[in-house]
Protein backbone atom coordinates (compact mmCIF):
# COMPACT_ATOMS: atom_id res chain seq x y z
CA UNK A 1 0.00 0.00 0.00
CA UNK A 2 1.33 3.42 -0.93
CA UNK A 3 2.39 5.54 2.01
CA UNK A 4 0.53 8.47 0.44
CA UNK A 5 -2.76 6.55 0.71
CA UNK A 6 -2.19 5.48 4.30
CA UNK A 7 -1.21 9.02 5.26
CA UNK A 8 -4.41 10.29 3.63
CA UNK A 9 -6.54 7.99 5.79
CA UNK A 10 -4.81 9.23 8.91
CA UNK A 11 -6.12 12.70 8.16
CA UNK A 12 -9.43 13.83 9.60
CA UNK A 13 -12.49 15.51 8.20
CA UNK A 14 -14.84 17.89 9.96
CA UNK A 15 -16.75 14.72 10.92
CA UNK A 16 -13.84 12.61 12.20
CA UNK A 17 -11.88 15.46 13.79
CA UNK A 18 -10.55 13.85 16.97
CA UNK A 19 -8.56 16.81 18.29
CA UNK A 20 -10.96 17.86 21.11
CA UNK A 21 -10.78 14.27 22.46
CA UNK A 22 -7.41 13.09 21.15
CA UNK A 23 -5.95 11.95 24.46
CA UNK A 24 -9.22 10.36 25.55
CA UNK A 25 -9.54 8.40 22.29
CA UNK A 26 -5.94 7.22 22.63
CA UNK A 27 -6.78 5.91 26.12
CA UNK A 28 -9.59 3.68 24.82
CA UNK A 29 -8.92 -0.07 24.31
CA UNK A 30 -6.62 -1.03 21.46
CA UNK A 31 -8.20 -4.46 21.00
CA UNK A 32 -10.80 -4.08 18.25
CA UNK A 33 -13.32 -6.46 19.80
CA UNK A 34 -13.12 -4.73 23.17
CA UNK A 35 -13.35 -1.30 21.56
CA UNK A 36 -16.39 -2.07 19.41
CA UNK A 37 -18.12 -3.73 22.35
CA UNK A 38 -17.52 -0.56 24.37
CA UNK A 39 -19.12 1.53 21.61
CA UNK A 40 -22.16 -0.77 21.56
CA UNK A 41 -22.83 0.15 25.18
CA UNK A 42 -23.02 3.87 24.41
CA UNK A 43 -25.74 3.87 21.78
CA UNK A 44 -29.27 2.85 20.94
CA UNK A 45 -29.99 2.34 17.27
CA UNK A 46 -32.99 4.26 15.99
CA UNK A 47 -34.68 1.06 14.79
CA UNK A 48 -33.98 -0.58 18.15
CA UNK A 49 -35.80 2.28 19.88
CA UNK A 50 -38.73 1.87 17.50
CA UNK A 51 -38.86 -1.89 18.07
CA UNK A 52 -38.96 -1.30 21.82
CA UNK A 53 -42.16 0.72 21.47
CA UNK A 54 -43.70 -1.71 18.98
CA UNK A 55 -42.67 -4.74 21.05
CA UNK A 56 -41.25 -6.23 17.88
CA UNK A 57 -37.83 -7.76 18.59
CA UNK A 58 -35.45 -8.86 15.86
CA UNK A 59 -33.48 -12.06 16.27
CA UNK A 60 -30.65 -10.02 17.76
CA UNK A 61 -32.79 -8.24 20.35
CA UNK A 62 -33.31 -9.23 23.94
CA UNK A 63 -36.98 -8.79 24.83
CA UNK A 64 -35.91 -7.81 28.33
CA UNK A 65 -33.57 -5.14 26.95
CA UNK A 66 -36.25 -3.81 24.60
CA UNK A 67 -38.67 -3.54 27.50
CA UNK A 68 -36.05 -1.61 29.48
CA UNK A 69 -35.48 0.78 26.58
CA UNK A 70 -39.20 1.52 26.34
CA UNK A 71 -39.48 2.05 30.09
CA UNK A 72 -36.25 3.96 30.71
CA UNK A 73 -35.55 6.06 27.62
CA UNK A 74 -36.93 9.56 28.39
CA UNK A 75 -39.95 10.57 26.33
CA UNK A 76 -38.51 14.06 25.86
CA UNK A 77 -35.18 12.93 24.38
CA UNK A 78 -34.52 12.98 20.63
CA UNK A 79 -35.81 9.91 18.82
CA UNK A 80 -32.84 10.19 16.47
CA UNK A 81 -29.68 12.12 17.32
CA UNK A 82 -28.51 11.73 13.71
CA UNK A 83 -30.09 15.10 13.01
CA UNK A 84 -27.80 16.98 15.39
CA UNK A 85 -24.75 14.84 16.30
CA UNK A 86 -23.12 14.89 12.87
CA UNK A 87 -19.51 14.60 14.03
CA UNK A 88 -17.44 12.34 16.28
CA UNK A 89 -16.67 15.21 18.71
CA UNK A 90 -20.38 16.04 18.94
CA UNK A 91 -21.30 12.42 19.70
CA UNK A 92 -18.55 12.15 22.31
CA UNK A 93 -19.41 15.47 23.93
CA UNK A 94 -23.05 14.41 24.27
CA UNK A 95 -22.04 11.12 25.86
CA UNK A 96 -19.94 13.03 28.39
CA UNK A 97 -22.82 15.44 28.98
CA UNK A 98 -25.14 12.57 29.78
CA UNK A 99 -22.55 10.72 31.90
CA UNK A 100 -19.28 12.46 32.91
CA UNK A 101 -17.50 9.09 33.06
CA UNK A 102 -17.45 8.99 29.27
CA UNK A 103 -17.56 5.63 27.47
CA UNK A 104 -18.57 3.04 30.05
CA UNK A 105 -19.85 -0.51 29.99
CA UNK A 106 -23.35 -0.67 31.40
CA UNK A 107 -24.23 2.93 30.56
CA UNK A 108 -27.78 3.64 31.66
CA UNK A 109 -30.32 3.65 28.85
CA UNK A 110 -31.39 7.20 29.68
CA UNK A 111 -27.80 8.37 29.05
CA UNK A 112 -27.26 6.74 25.67
CA UNK A 113 -27.36 8.49 22.30
CA UNK A 114 -29.68 7.36 19.50
CA UNK A 115 -27.56 7.10 16.36
CA UNK A 116 -27.42 4.86 13.31
CA UNK A 117 -24.63 3.05 11.50
CA UNK A 118 -23.10 6.04 9.69
CA UNK A 119 -22.61 7.85 12.99
CA UNK A 120 -21.15 4.90 14.89
CA UNK A 121 -18.79 4.33 11.96
CA UNK A 122 -17.68 7.96 11.99
CA UNK A 123 -17.00 7.67 15.72
CA UNK A 124 -14.92 4.50 15.39
CA UNK A 125 -13.02 5.91 12.40
CA UNK A 126 -12.15 9.02 14.41
CA UNK A 127 -10.92 6.92 17.36
CA UNK A 128 -8.73 4.79 15.11
CA UNK A 129 -7.21 7.82 13.40
CA UNK A 130 -6.40 9.28 16.84
CA UNK A 131 -4.57 6.04 17.62
CA UNK A 132 -2.49 6.40 14.45
CA UNK A 133 -4.37 3.73 12.49
CA UNK A 134 -5.43 4.56 8.91
CA UNK A 135 -9.21 4.20 8.72
CA UNK A 136 -12.14 5.08 6.47
CA UNK A 137 -15.91 4.75 6.50
CA UNK A 138 -17.67 2.79 3.74
CA UNK A 139 -21.29 2.97 2.62
CA UNK A 140 -23.04 0.01 1.02
CA UNK A 141 -25.56 -2.71 1.82
CA UNK A 142 -25.78 -5.78 4.03
CA UNK A 143 -28.25 -8.42 5.18
CA UNK A 144 -26.49 -10.22 8.03
CA UNK A 145 -28.55 -8.32 10.60
CA UNK A 146 -31.87 -9.55 9.18
CA UNK A 147 -34.02 -12.36 10.56
CA UNK A 148 -34.13 -13.96 7.13
CA UNK A 149 -31.35 -13.61 4.58
CA UNK A 150 -33.38 -13.71 1.37
CA UNK A 151 -31.24 -11.56 -0.96
CA UNK A 152 -32.80 -8.32 0.28
CA UNK A 153 -30.16 -5.88 1.50
CA UNK A 154 -30.40 -2.70 3.56
CA UNK A 155 -28.18 0.36 3.40
CA UNK A 156 -25.39 0.12 5.93
CA UNK A 157 -22.08 1.71 6.88
CA UNK A 158 -18.98 -0.07 8.12
CA UNK A 159 -15.37 0.87 8.86
CA UNK A 160 -12.18 -0.24 7.18
CA UNK A 161 -8.86 0.05 8.99
CA UNK A 162 -5.47 -0.83 7.64
CA UNK A 163 -3.72 -3.71 9.37
CA UNK A 164 -0.06 -2.93 8.93
CA UNK A 165 1.07 -6.41 9.97
CA UNK A 166 -1.16 -8.21 7.48
CA UNK A 167 -0.92 -5.47 4.83
CA UNK A 168 -4.66 -5.33 4.19
CA UNK A 169 -7.84 -3.40 4.90
CA UNK A 170 -9.99 -5.02 7.57
CA UNK A 171 -13.77 -4.56 7.56
CA UNK A 172 -15.39 -3.81 10.94
CA UNK A 173 -19.05 -3.37 11.86
CA UNK A 174 -19.21 -1.33 15.04
CA UNK A 175 -22.94 -0.64 14.88
CA UNK A 176 -24.19 -3.51 17.03
CA UNK A 177 -23.39 -7.04 18.14
CA UNK A 178 -25.27 -9.05 15.53
CA UNK A 179 -23.94 -12.43 16.68
CA UNK A 180 -23.04 -13.43 13.15
CA UNK A 181 -21.26 -16.62 12.13
CA UNK A 182 -18.25 -14.50 11.17
CA UNK A 183 -16.11 -12.06 13.10
CA UNK A 184 -17.65 -8.58 12.96
CA UNK A 185 -14.16 -7.21 13.51
CA UNK A 186 -12.99 -8.91 10.31
CA UNK A 187 -15.98 -9.10 7.99
CA UNK A 188 -15.37 -11.14 4.81
CA UNK A 189 -15.59 -8.95 1.71
CA UNK A 190 -18.43 -11.06 0.32
CA UNK A 191 -20.61 -10.34 3.36
CA UNK A 192 -20.87 -6.67 2.46
CA UNK A 193 -22.49 -5.42 -0.72
CA UNK A 194 -20.11 -2.78 -2.06
CA UNK A 195 -22.19 -0.08 -3.71
CA UNK A 196 -19.91 0.37 -6.72
CA UNK A 197 -20.51 -3.24 -7.77
CA UNK A 198 -24.21 -3.04 -6.93
CA UNK A 199 -24.62 0.10 -9.05
CA UNK A 200 -22.87 -1.44 -12.06
CA UNK A 201 -24.76 -4.75 -11.77
CA UNK A 202 -28.11 -2.98 -11.65
CA UNK A 203 -27.18 -0.69 -14.53
CA UNK A 204 -26.10 -3.70 -16.60
CA UNK A 205 -29.27 -5.66 -15.81
CA UNK A 206 -27.47 -8.27 -13.70
CA UNK A 207 -29.31 -7.28 -10.52
CA UNK A 208 -32.54 -5.55 -9.50
CA UNK A 209 -32.67 -2.28 -7.58
CA UNK A 210 -35.66 -3.65 -5.65
CA UNK A 211 -33.25 -5.90 -3.75
CA UNK A 212 -31.65 -2.86 -2.08
CA UNK A 213 -33.56 -0.91 0.54
CA UNK A 214 -32.85 2.48 2.09
CA UNK A 215 -34.36 3.16 5.49
CA UNK A 216 -37.41 1.00 6.01
CA UNK A 217 -38.78 0.67 2.50
CA UNK A 218 -37.23 3.04 -0.07
CA UNK A 219 -35.57 1.67 -3.18
CA UNK A 220 -34.76 2.70 -6.70
CA UNK A 221 -31.80 3.58 -8.88
CA UNK A 222 -31.80 7.07 -7.37
CA UNK A 223 -31.24 5.62 -3.89
CA UNK A 224 -28.37 3.53 -5.24
CA UNK A 225 -26.92 6.79 -6.56
CA UNK A 226 -27.17 8.28 -3.07
CA UNK A 227 -25.24 5.35 -1.62
CA UNK A 228 -22.66 5.65 -4.39
CA UNK A 229 -22.06 9.29 -3.47
CA UNK A 230 -21.98 8.53 0.25
CA UNK A 231 -19.25 5.96 -0.39
CA UNK A 232 -17.34 8.20 -2.81
CA UNK A 233 -17.31 11.07 -0.34
CA UNK A 234 -16.41 8.75 2.55
CA UNK A 235 -13.48 7.41 0.53
CA UNK A 236 -12.36 11.00 0.21
CA UNK A 237 -12.55 11.62 3.99
CA UNK A 238 -15.86 13.48 3.68
CA UNK A 239 -18.39 11.31 5.50
CA UNK A 240 -21.54 13.21 4.54
CA UNK A 241 -24.75 12.42 6.38
CA UNK A 242 -27.93 10.90 4.98
CA UNK A 243 -29.43 14.37 4.56
CA UNK A 244 -26.75 15.59 2.16
CA UNK A 245 -27.12 14.96 -1.57
CA UNK A 246 -25.27 16.00 -4.72
CA UNK A 247 -27.02 18.92 -6.38
CA UNK A 248 -28.00 17.03 -9.53
CA UNK A 249 -29.93 14.34 -7.60
CA UNK A 250 -31.23 16.32 -4.67
CA UNK A 251 -34.74 15.47 -5.86
CA UNK A 252 -36.07 12.34 -7.52
CA UNK A 253 -37.22 14.27 -10.58
CA UNK A 254 -33.70 15.65 -11.03
CA UNK A 255 -32.17 12.19 -10.99
CA UNK A 256 -34.64 10.74 -13.47
CA UNK A 257 -34.00 13.67 -15.82
CA UNK A 258 -30.29 12.90 -15.98
CA UNK A 259 -29.00 12.19 -19.46
CA UNK A 260 -27.49 8.84 -20.37
CA UNK A 261 -24.18 10.66 -20.64
CA UNK A 262 -24.41 11.63 -16.98
CA UNK A 263 -25.46 8.14 -15.94
CA UNK A 264 -22.41 6.81 -17.75
CA UNK A 265 -20.35 9.31 -15.81
CA UNK A 266 -21.65 7.68 -12.62
CA UNK A 267 -20.83 4.29 -14.14
CA UNK A 268 -17.23 5.39 -14.61
CA UNK A 269 -17.08 6.69 -11.04
CA UNK A 270 -18.34 3.30 -9.82
CA UNK A 271 -15.71 1.46 -11.89
CA UNK A 272 -12.98 3.51 -10.25
CA UNK A 273 -14.47 2.77 -6.82
CA UNK A 274 -14.29 -0.99 -7.42
CA UNK A 275 -10.61 -0.67 -6.51
CA UNK A 276 -10.26 2.63 -4.63
CA UNK A 277 -6.61 2.09 -3.74
CA UNK A 278 -5.52 1.31 -7.28
CA UNK A 279 -7.56 4.25 -8.57
CA UNK A 280 -6.88 6.55 -5.64
CA UNK A 281 -5.27 9.31 -7.71
CA UNK A 282 -8.14 9.44 -10.21
CA UNK A 283 -10.75 9.46 -7.45
CA UNK A 284 -8.98 12.23 -5.59
CA UNK A 285 -8.65 14.25 -8.79
CA UNK A 286 -12.39 13.98 -9.42
CA UNK A 287 -13.15 14.94 -5.85
CA UNK A 288 -10.92 17.99 -6.02
CA UNK A 289 -11.93 19.19 -9.47
CA UNK A 290 -15.35 17.92 -10.56
CA UNK A 291 -17.95 20.23 -9.06
CA UNK A 292 -20.76 18.02 -10.37
CA UNK A 293 -19.54 15.21 -8.13
CA UNK A 294 -18.36 17.30 -5.21
CA UNK A 295 -20.85 20.06 -4.37
CA UNK A 296 -23.77 18.93 -2.24
CA UNK A 297 -27.09 20.27 -1.03
CA UNK A 298 -28.06 20.15 2.61
CA UNK A 299 -31.35 20.90 4.40
CA UNK A 300 -30.37 24.60 4.36
CA UNK A 301 -28.50 24.77 1.03
CA UNK A 302 -30.18 24.32 -2.34
CA UNK A 303 -29.27 24.65 -6.01
CA UNK A 304 -29.71 28.41 -5.92
CA UNK A 305 -26.94 28.73 -3.31
CA UNK A 306 -24.22 27.16 -5.47
CA UNK A 307 -23.35 29.99 -7.83
CA UNK A 308 -20.04 28.29 -8.62
CA UNK A 309 -22.01 25.53 -10.34
CA UNK A 310 -23.33 27.69 -13.19
CA UNK A 311 -20.72 26.32 -15.55
CA UNK A 312 -21.70 22.77 -14.56
CA UNK A 313 -25.24 23.19 -15.87
CA UNK A 314 -24.18 21.65 -19.15
CA UNK A 315 -23.95 18.30 -17.37
CA UNK A 316 -27.61 18.30 -16.45
CA UNK A 317 -29.89 16.26 -18.64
Amino acid sequence: MKKEILDFYLKTSVYTNYYPFEEYYKSLPDDMGTLTNLLHHQVIHRSELIRSYLNSPSKYDSEIELKKIKEEFPWYRNRCDDDILLTAPAITAELFRQDPRGFVIGREIKDKVVITCRYVSVLLTSILKAKGIPARCRSGYADYFLKKRDHIYYDHWIVQYYNGYEKRWVNVDSDNDYKTDFDQCDIPNNEFKWIAQVWLDVREGKDNHENYIHGRHLNGLDHLAYALFFDFHALMNDEISYLFFPTMIDEKKEFFNLSEENLQKLDELARLMLDPDKNFDELRYLFRNDKWLRVINTPLLGDEDHLELEEADKFKG
